[in-house]
């Protein structure tokens, strides 16, 4: 009987308690962790074989401490909490999730649309407030609503989320662009510039990675250019927007609204600027949950274990290196 592989878990309170982890395919010990602070990472995964982790760092350092480990199943599609180039030096292979969002992501993103659209959060606490009884009438217009028809959907990031996002916003009739990437112009007829994408926009939605290249991609000298004063969608990565920004974007005008699933750390500290702004009935802050239906999460959860037994089948699959 072969040596029983050892699987550690860092994180799976990442996961909802209803998802359900369906059992690897080979001989393992299996050890879960809720959470995993990073002065506990070394020692907890010194002797495994397989590593699972969703947002728990893992740097050179940690990799030093585990001589046996020779898989980081990654329970998410971003790696950006992982030191690549070491576990690529080591023979280290990290694997990840992909296309398990491509409903959960674009609903969500269109549930911050239309609350923002349509004031539903702000006349939902009006309503709560009284203000429906003070009208002293069967309505009353204290907030802007507008319909979705007609207005231009911009669309930065054109993978599977960002294509899904433009088949929904071509539903309600939207004209949709995909902005090209920032300071370049020579993308084709299917990408508007960047610049021009921020000037002609009525809501401005990120579906694209956060790398060295995109992080601040929109900041303040973005938003100035911002005519049609859009709302601004953030279910991709903190850190695309500068987010001492936002706040004053909203009081210029330069957009009319904003809606973050995503921050750049997260939680977000209490004297974070988004925390000052979700009072304002223009912004919205969801705690990174676009991606957690829980079809979606399941669909993630069962993804990730037929990562791990492939890759010990020696059919390893979805490797970021290898």
């Amino acid at each position: 009987m072969s040596t029983p592989l050892h699987i550690v878990f860092l994180d799976r309170d990442t996961l909802s308690p209803q998802t359900r982890l369906k059992t690897f395919g080979f001989t393992h010990t299996l050890v879960l962790h809720a959470r995993t602070t990073p002065d506990q990472v070394a020692e907890r995964i010194a002797n495994a074989d397989i590593v699972v982790l969703n947002k728990v760092r893992l740097t050179a350092e940690h990799l030093d401490a585990a001589p046996n480990l020779r898989l980081v199943a990654v329970a998410a599609t971003g790696t950006d909490n992982i030191d690549l180039a070491a576990c690529q030096k080591r023979g280290v292979v990290v694997s990840n999730i992909r296309n398990y969002a491509v409903h959960t992501v674009p609903e969500h993103t269109f549930a911050l649309i239309f609350a923002l659209r349509r004031s539903i959060c702000a006349y939902q606490d009006a309503v709560r407030a009284g203000r429906w009884q003070q009208a002293a009438q069967f309505c009353f217009f204290d907030y802007p609503i507008r319909d979705l028809a007609g207005s231009t959907l911009g669309i930065i990031g054109d993978g599977v989320l960002g294509q899904a996002v433009a088949a929904l916003g071509r539903a309600f009739g939207m004209k949709v662009i995909f902005a090209g990437h920032k300071g370049r112009a020579d993308q084709g007829a299917l990408y508007v510039p960047f610049e021009q994408a921020l000037a002609t926009s009525d809501v401005l939605t990120l579906h694209c990675p956060l790398t060295a290249q995109t992080r601040h991609m929109i900041g303040a000298p973005e938003f100035a250019l911002m005519a049609r004063k859009p709302l601004l969608i953030n279910t991709a990565r903190g850190g695309l927007v500068d987010e001492q920004a936002v706040g004053p974007a909203l009081e210029a005008g330069h957009i009319s609204g904003a809606a973050f699933d995503v921050v750049s750390t997260e939680p977000p500290s209490l004297d974070h600027p988004f925390m000052t702004l979700v009072q304002r009935p223009d912004f919205i802050l969801t705690p990174h949950v676009a991606w957690a239906s829980d079809e979606a999460i399941q669909g993630l959860a069962d993804q990730l274990v037929d990562n791990v037994d492939a890759f010990v089948r020696g059919e390893p699959r979805n490797c970021v290196t290898g």
